[in-house]
């Protein structure tokens, strides 16, 4: 994915190959909120005004970097995560025996499935605890863009909380099943922190 353009990526997103989907697209999300808060600390540092803010600018900076690249990996690891559970399904059902071996197969591919929307998740609350360090001392022309790295990480939010839900949906483990549900529970705890951070910035 870093070496594609992103009218290459649009395509494969467009094209009729279930992968890159909802899970990528999630994952981009948080990248580009990343991206943002890295463009207002690039824009604040080295500038008098905000002078008694460059410490936290150029450690967030490196911080939203590192995060950037992290959410480029889960979005190509959800395609392989994807490819589990579809070759899962695909497994032969003939016998009794090949049956529940199908059917073992596709509950882990489901629980493995549903763990990479879940790092996107705490991945884009990280970010969005980024962007609310630099709220106080953001450059004020660029002020806008932290609301919308805000907007993009309640985006992966939502977009990692229906992928988590999905997989969830199939799931036949009482516990696994309790323990997204919690999961689920605390994604929706940080978009409603996130629309307040957007409407506070409004």
């Amino acid at each position: 994915m870093r070496e594609q353009t992103i009218g290459s990526w649009l395509g494969e997103l467009a094209s009729a190959e279930p992968a890159p989907g909802g899970g990528a697209v999630a994952a981009m999300h948080a990248a580009m909120a990343a991206g943002l808060v890295s463009m207002v600390c690039e824009l604040t540092v080295g500038r008098p005004k905000y002078a008694e803010h460059e410490a936290t600018m150029r450690e967030v900076l490196k911080e939203a970097a590192e995060r950037r690249e992290e959410a480029v990996g889960l979005a190509e690891e959800d395609a392989k995560a994807f490819k589990g559970v579809t070759d899962a399904y695909k497994l032969p059902k003939g016998t009794d025996e090949e049956k529940a071996s199908r059917t073992k197969a596709i509950q882990e591919a489901l629980v493995e499935a549903a763990e990479v929307p879940l790092r996107t998740a705490a991945l884009a609350a990280g970010i969005l605890e980024l962007a609310k360090r630099i709220r106080p001392g953001a450059n004020v022309n660029v002020l806008s863009d932290v609301a919308v790295a805000a907007v993009s990480a309640r985006a992966a939010l939502q977009a990692a909380a229906v992928n988590v839900a999905v997989n969830r949906a199939s799931m036949t483990d009482v516990v696994a099943r309790a323990r997204l549900e919690a999961e689920l529970a605390r994604i929706g705890d940080e978009v409603a922190a996130a629309e307040k951070f957007i409407k506070e910035i409004r």
